[in-house]
């Protein structure tokens, strides 16, 4: 069984791998926010539980048990985050520090009850996708609404930030999932778009809170 620390470790390592499952020691270091030594020191007892192959001046590789195990941890951590905001009143912008913490909790069955509850969601309030049972993960293939164009009709359907500040953000903008935006005009210069929308015939959305949201064409 994983320690708090070493769960902490797999998720940043799940989130900052890349596409050969490779992550860089520095890239670790700085999203723990700890020394380098620090860092080695932990992927050698991680390497010790077969979750990841680490060589001295390399890359760090998770393994396929490695990446499990992280997707589980990340389940529980966005099955929490939905049951607060779907069966406790919670709002999106609230829910991250509280499952930061009951994503540590070694009890299968109540994450089993928690999912049976809400009827088997497929992802959190956020939009990420909830891995499911085996850790394996179903991705969507949304786009930034920085991408879209001039006219086009979509729908808010996922983030690629969502702390809380951001969340806030959108909640003054009466913005959530499942929002239906028209595209009316994309500024040149800095490439900030004018969008309408339910009760908002013309709100402004910079570039940076654009490339934030992801979603999926209408029609």
């Amino acid at each position: 069984m994983a320690s708090q620390t070493e769960e902490n470790y797999l998720k940043s390592l799940f989130n900052l791998a890349n596409e050969k499952d490779e992550v860089n020691i520095s890239e670790l270091a700085a999203q723990m926010q700890v020394s380098m030594p620090t860092v080695n020191s932990m992927v050698k007892t991680l390497q010790k539980n077969g979750w990841l192959i680490y060589e001295k001046y390399k890359p760090v590789i998770l393994t396929a048990k490695g990446k499990r195990e992280a997707a589980l941890i990340i389940r529980k951590h966005r099955l929490t985050e939905m049951f607060l905001v779907n069966k406790m009143g919670f709002g999106w912008e609230e829910v991250h520090e509280i499952a930061e913490q009951v994503e540590h909790i070694h009890a299968p069955k109540f994450f089993e009850r928690m999912d049976e509850m809400m009827g088997f969601p497929t992802i959190d309030p956020h939009g990420s996708p909830i891995p499911d049972k085996q850790g394996r993960i179903q991705e969507r293939n949304y786009i930034p609404l920085s991408k879209c164009t001039k006219g086009q009709q979509v729908k808010l359907a996922a983030l690629t930030n969502s702390s809380t500040e951001f969340l806030e953000f959108l909640n003054s903008r009466d913005l959530q999932l499942g929002t239906e935006l028209t595209i009316k005009s994309v500024e040149s210069y800095d490439q900030s778009m004018v969008v309408a929308y339910a009760g908002h015939d013309s709100e402004t959305l910079s570039e940076k809170v654009c490339d934030r949201l992801l979603v999926g064409v209408v029609g």
